[in-house]
């Protein structure tokens, strides 16, 4: 251990000073490990991890779930670099609990080296407990992947008892017995005996020798013929990864776990030296005013020494935002926050200082402890847990006593969701603090269908009587049958009622009923009409009254229904003998009003019969009017961390609370009305309240270090990452992609190309083709057992075979082994400025010339697409937030174009998976004269 740099931390203050007496030299820090944070350090991390089933409080990690022994090797993998290792003693449970998560979460990140298991006394000397123990020798990842080794998972010894895999395989590894033994309650438990006459330090001797494993020096750059031997010395912890400090002044810049000399000339060294003192100088007074004990005095003399410092600064070396300083300190990861220093106009003049020269730019969110109504309690509850939470609520007014008064004080403005649990108090204990929400979120959604639930469970318990009266009043409105605009090819209701309305209006021969039928492909959205030839010509119906010679009324239907405009082509013979198709203008037209007629018959037909519309009306009303919209109210939002400085107006704070608390958001708010504060709160509150851990910002690459500026200017102690043109470059990319995946940062900024350079791994596409396949294979079996007609079978086959196609494409391709993929970046929440740059998805439909229907297909739209369907299966369909000015630009397909990315499984729970149902329902193409340059023509839209 000669010449290694000893830390240690001890949370036990009597503990932590004889470790600082016996070990001097050694860098002991006395406190919580989860308020340490040395990111890819250490090269080797030794300990005996605390077992508990309670979790600890650390921000980066809270959202795992994991009890303190699990939280301590996820942290500690991060703690060391790639390469290191790590030596624990643990509970045997980390190995041999029955949930796999835990190991398959270290299995992605380490390679297990070998285990050790301990018998049962090992610890009885010092400690006086007899369990049985393991010693885990790990070797961190350079990157997460996507692995299961066999050690994720149990096996059985030959007793019979779920062991890990690993000891299965390895029981030379089991310095003991296999053995049982009694638990407590009476059971019999797997236990290993120690072996009489074998010591335990000369076993482990032993074992240690099967530990496989080759320790990997960290990496440092080779030096070349002509190269200067390395200058780099040991990181400083102290000094933040990716940036620049100063060592007996010379200039030296952090990375990883070294920190080197970085190739700089005097005058930039000397810019550098100038921006890491403002550094130091602003990071001091950011953690001044995060303390709530700091005397103003000594916040004002930290601005006045800011003050000095830029004013020396920007005399000798010009603004922190020119050129020269932007290309001397742009690798620094502070080097936005220095940006934000300056208040610049138009022309990228200083116009003034920023407020944190002279003001308090961070508001100190004091916590309140204590309430005296059950109100006050639900509003500090909603502002710290962005939900009802009766136990905390309790907790603030005196005690879980107080949960039953909370309840009936709040009467009607908060509910219990029937589905969360006990009812009874005393039967439910803990869980009827469970499941409760506020008016506004309960009395929103799909309220029929709430209350149907409601009311069922009423019918047990009476409790819920209140529930169904206050849904009952938010029921939205029925609408009548004048209201409901029903056109052919929409597919809310049944296709029985378009075969009948076909039979009755076209006056089919009853012999041809059974033979001439309505089919529909869901999964293609194909409409047909089976056998449509065997009408005879001489059917006046079919070939006069509803269709024309060259069109019979049934082909006119079923393009109807596929929302085709008919066209009628003659086949000709050119000069040089070849056939073509012509478009035969006359009898297209004569067909077109044909179809007009079919399409205004069926609007008079399907509400004539009463008992018809009847039903159509209530199902319309269950089905497509039981939605009541949810009114957020961002008023209870604390902000903590917010430049006091800055207001948000209303309609801000509630389009925040959307994205807290609603799903996917999009904010279609003109220019002007903070579209981007609203953003950066949202992603800030959503960490603080553990929603997310760190948000990727995607906006346009002529914006990045602007919204930089905006983000810090908001929370000024912000830790965002900020992407440039150089970072994107090849021989840059992998290195900073793997800052975005390593770093724990409250926000990264990029640009839309720089974003779309970062893909989706070949193995989230492979999923999702599966899935796909699946389905239709699923569909194909149902059909087939249905005895449904070949058309259908026929097209979904078809449909099969293209995705087949494009899953052998996609498994043929060569693949690199050192991409890092979208999915490894961490990132759970995702933001889209000016998301109308994503508007070209492809869009699959059978309609035909109609103007301002694009079905083209632009790269990064898909790419986009993609990311969103990976943001929704790991969130749940919470974490897409689009912001646009200008929603709809030239069509309506926009609108179900940001429905894909936003609403996509919403989309096909209503059967709308496809745009032409979609359009069906809420569209209709209209014909009418337009001015083109050749003259007036005919515009379908």
């Amino acid at each position: 251990m000669q010449g290694s740099k000893l830390y240690g931390v001890e949370l036990d203050s009597i503990t932590g000073r004889i470790a600082k007496q016996l070990y001097p030299k050694a860098d002991i820090t006395i406190a919580g490990f989860e308020t340490t944070d040395r990111k890819d350090f250490y090269d080797l991390a030794v300990g005996n991890v605390p077992f508990g089933q309670y979790q600890v409080d650390d921000r980066a990690y809270n959202k795992l779930g994991f009890s303190i022994h699990d939280y301590f090797f996820a942290k500690t993998l991060d703690q060391v670099r790639p390469g290191g290792v790590i030596a624990f003693v643990t509970s045997r449970y980390t190995m041999d609990k029955q949930s796999p998560e835990v190991r398959r979460y270290i299995a992605q990140r380490a390679e297990l080296l070998g285990a050790i298991r301990l018998p049962n006394n090992a610890f009885r000397a010092n400690a006086g407990t007899d369990v049985v123990s393991d010693i885990l020798f790990l070797q961190k990842r350079d990157r997460p992947i996507e692995i299961e080794p066999d050690w994720v998972h149990l096996g059985q010894n030959e007793d019979g008892f779920a062991i890990n895999r690993y000891f299965v395989d390895h029981p030379e590894m089991i310095l003991g017995r296999q053995a049982s033994e009694s638990t407590q309650y009476g059971k019999q438990d797997f236990t290993v005996v120690p072996i009489e006459g074998l010591a335990l330090a000369d076993q482990l001797h032993d074992a240690v020798k099967n530990i496989r494993g080759t320790y990997q020096e960290a990496e440092l750059p080779e030096l070349g013929e002509g190269e200067q031997i390395d200058t780099s010395i040991p990181a400083d912890p102290n000094v933040k990864n990716y940036s620049y400090t100063v060592v007996d002044g010379e200039v030296y810049y952090r990375e990883n776990s070294r920190m080197v000399k970085p190739e700089l000339n005097a005058t930039a060294a000397e810019r550098v030296k100038g921006m890491v003192a403002l550094r130091d100088c602003v990071n001091e007074l950011i953690a001044l005013q995060m303390d709530e004990y700091s005397a103003e005095s000594r916040i004002q003399e930290a601005q006045t020494e800011l003050n000095r410092l830029y004013d020396a600064f920007s005399a000798k070396h010009g603004l922190i935002n020119d050129r020269a300083n932007r290309l001397a300190f742009s690798d620094d990861s502070s080097y936005y926050l220095l940006c934000s220093l300056e208040v610049l106009d138009d022309d990228g003049k200083l116009e003034r200082k920023a407020d944190m020269f002279h003001k308090r730019t961070i508001k100190q969110q004091r916590s309140v402890d204590s309430v005296d109504t059950a109100s006050e309690a639900l509003a500090v509850c909603i502002g710290e847990k962005a939900c009802v939470d009766l136990d905390f609520m309790a907790s603030l007014m005196g005690g879980s006593e107080k949960i039953p008064q909370i309840v009936e004080d709040l009467k009607g403005v908060i509910y219990k969701e029937p589905n969360s649990g006990p009812f009874d108090l005393e039967d439910g204990g803990e869980h009827w603090a469970k499941g409760w929400q506020t008016a506004d979120e309960y009395l929103s959604g799909n309220v029929r269908q709430k209350l149907r639930t409601a009311q069922r469970v009423a019918a047990r318990d009476p409790f819920f009587a209140g529930n169904v009266d206050a849904l009952i009043a938010a029921q939205p409105k029925d609408l009548e049958a004048s209201e409901i605009e029903v056109r052919l090819g929409a597919t809310w209701f049944d296709k029985k009622y378009i075969e009948q309305f076909m039979y009755e209006t076209f006056e089919t021969p009853r012999y041809l009923r059974g033979q001439i039928e309505i089919s529909y492909v869901p999964y293609t959205a194909e409409w047909q009409v089976s056998r449509k030839s065997m009408v005879r010509y001489n059917d006046v119906a079919a070939f006069t009254t509803y269709g024309t010679d060259r069109a019979s009324a049934y082909r006119l239907l079923e393009d109807a229904l596929n929302l085709r405009d008919i066209r009628i082509y003659d086949t000709i013979e050119d000069a040089d003998g070849r056939e073509r198709r012509v478009l035969n203008a006359k009898e297209t037209t004569l067909a077109a009003q044909k179809q007009q007629l079919i399409r205004d018959a069926f609007k008079d037909w399907i509400w004539k019969d009463p008992e018809r519309r009847e039903t159509l009306v209530r199902q319309y009303n269950e089905e497509m009017n039981s939605t009541r919209p949810r009114e957020y109210d961002g008023s209870h939002i604390v902000f903590s961390g917010m430049n006091p400085e800055i207001t948000l107006r209303e309609h801000q704070k509630n389009a925040i609370a959307h994205v807290l608390y609603g799903g996917n958001t999009l904010l279609a708010h003109e220019v002007g009305a903070g579209k981007t504060f609203e953003m950066v709160a949202s992603a800030m509150e959503s960490k603080r309240l553990g929603l997310c851990q760190k948000s990727i910002f995607v906006v346009p690459n002529h914006l990045t270090e602007q919204w930089a500026s905006e983000f810090l200017r908001l929370y000024p102690s912000a830790n965002i990452l900020v992407t440039t043109k150089k970072d994107f470059e090849t021989h840059n990319r992998k290195k900073f992609c793997a800052r975005i995946a390593t770093g724990d940062y409250d926000a990264v900024i990029i640009g839309h190309s720089q974003f779309e350079r970062i893909p989706i791994s070949p193995e989230q596409q492979e999923r999702l083709l599966h899935q796909q396949i699946e389905e239709i294979t699923d569909g194909i079996q149902d059909t087939k057992l249905a005895g449904g007609n070949s058309f259908t079978i026929k097209s979904l086959e078809r449909t099969k075979k293209g995705l087949e196609a494009r899953l052998k494409k996609l498994q043929a391709s060569d693949r690199k082994d050192d991409v890092i993929y979208f999915e490894q970046l961490g990132v759970d929440r995702m933001f889209v400025d000016e998301s109308d740059n994503y508007k070209n998805l492809f869009l699959y439909t059978k309609m035909r010339n109609v103007a301002g229907l694009s079905t083209t297909d632009a790269q990064k739209s898909s790419d986009m697409f993609s990311k969103c369907r990976y943001m929704d299966e790991l969130t749940g369909g919470r974490g897409v937030v689009f912001a646009t000015g200008t929603p709809v630009s030239n069509s309506m397909t926009e609108l179900y174009t940001i429905q894909r990315y936003l609403q996509h499984d919403r989309l096909r729970e209503m059967g709308m998976g496809h745009f032409d149902c979609w359009a069906s329902r809420f569209g209709e193409t209209t014909t009418a004269l337009e001015l083109a340059p050749e003259g007036y023509t005919l515009v379908r839209r």
